[in-house]
């Protein structure tokens, strides 16, 4: 009997022949289907193990956006869903891809190949423990911080020294921010080993909470050799760490699956790399689709660019990305979208415009850190424009009466990081 629990998947195709002629060598690629008939393949396992074509809808002619054998001056551009039985793939996360995204990219017959949207069925879903901490269980460990949580990174990001650090992390502890985190560039070096980080970091957290009364946390990079993982986790728990960071576009989503069977903190995901499976509109993979698989696999944080970024992708895709995040998977807690990338006072008004939540991780670096009057008043700055953007009060506006109180941070942001 055919097994009913289908994962459904829409892809955006280009291709030379009919796109309903492509679909099928889609399909039949990606499951039971050869190029030529062989023996023992039977109606039977046909039947049971074929990719099944949903809906085909042409999109019109274009020019082709990948390069191939052929060359056509023109092709056609189609929508396709396609439905994989459950039964080919299991509850694997690393089989799923390589069914839903393998080697379909590589058929000379598509000159554009992207999955857009997956739909996965229950039993795949309930499979996987999906994030342990997520957006309550990291406010939970702030102490219950409330509202947008403001983060910031170290910089300079690379090079610095013991005592440089020290000083970075002391300054950043001390502005009462709710995350520090690693650069990804960040790892383990000799110049500034991890072990070295965890003992300053957990040092410089402590005592600033004594002085400020406001819990810091800190997602150490843990990103590395495999054999290395669960060595560098228990390192930072060990020292009192509350957040690891993995870069899961290059460590894999199995790698960060089998981190989420024993960690015992928060997991802040990182995407660092994952553009060259998204960032073309023709190919890969669309982050609606790659965020479901990362949270499943257990990340508790996932950064999604953000509005106004210094990166390539439009506002309302991060908008998109950011929903996505926020949309309920199962009986899985929602991770904690971040937002990255150039963040600086004029990009809350507009992200809450677009996002409606103040379920967000904010990281500004050089909003911070740049600040004129400190990363203290940068930190600050960032809270009130946020407070400006959930109470929909033009941010030049709060500026006014926050200087008219006797606090200039956020006029100093709005004319040291002027918009546009």
């Amino acid at each position: 009997m055919r097994d009913q629990r289908r994962v459904r998947c829409t892809y955006y195709i280009e291709s030379a022949i009919a796109p309903a002629k492509a679909a099928a060598a889609l399909a039949g690629e990606q499951s039971s289907g050869t190029f030529v008939a062989l023996p023992g393949e039977s109606d039977r396992l046909r039947h049971r193990h074929a990719a099944e074509i949903v809906s085909v809808r042409e999109l019109g002619a274009r020019q082709p956006s990948l390069p191939s054998r052929a060359r056509p001056d023109r092709v056609t551009a189609a929508e396709v869903v396609v439905d994989f039985p459950m039964e080919n793939v299991g509850t694997d996360i690393a089989t799923l891809l390589s069914t839903v995204a393998g080697n379909l990219f590589e058929l000379v017959e598509l000159y554009a190949c992207r999955l857009e949207a997956i739909e996965l069925p229950e039993d795949f879903v309930a499979a996987h423990p999906g994030p342990a901490y997520g957006i309550e269980g990291t406010r939970k460990l702030l102490g219950g911080a409330q509202g947008v949580l403001v983060g910031t990174i170290v910089k300079p990001n690379i090079g610095l020294q013991e005592d440089e650090y020290r000083i970075a992390v002391r300054e950043l502890a001390n502005a009462s921010v709710d995350l520090i985190k690693d650069d990804e560039l960040m790892t383990d070096p000799a110049y500034l080993p991890l072990e070295t980080r965890v003992r300053v970091a957990t040092e410089e957290l402590r005592a600033a909470e004594q002085h400020t009364g406001h819990s810091t946390m800190y997602a150490f990079n843990i990103t590395g050799d495999l054999a290395g993982i669960r060595r560098r986790h228990d390192l930072v728990v060990e020292a009192g760490g509350t957040c690891v960071m993995l870069n899961i576009p290059a460590m894999g989503l199995p790698a960060l699956a089998w981190l989420r069977s024993f960690a015992d903190v928060p997991i802040h995901g990182h995407r660092a790399g994952l553009a060259a499976s998204m960032r073309h509109p023709g190919l890969g993979i669309a982050y609606p689709v790659w965020q479901q698989l990362a949270r499943l696999a257990g990340a508790d944080h996932l950064h999604a660019s953000g509005l106004g970024s210094k990166f390539y992708e439009m506002d309302e895709h991060v908008a998109t990305n950011v929903r996505s995040l926020l949309t309920p998977l199962g009986a899985s807690l929602p991770p904690l979208p971040v937002l990255s990338s150039g963040q600086n006072v004029h990009t809350p008004g507009p992200t809450y415009q677009a996002v409606a939540s103040t379920d967000l991780l904010m990281l500004a670096g050089g909003g911070i850190v740049a600040h004129p009057d400190g990363a203290t008043a940068g930190v600050r700055s960032l809270r009130q424009s946020w407070d400006a953007a959930v109470a929909s009060q033009p941010v030049e506006e709060a500026a006014r009466a926050h200087e008219a109180a006797g606090d200039a941070a956020l006029s100093r942001a709005l004319d040291t990081f002027r918009a546009g």
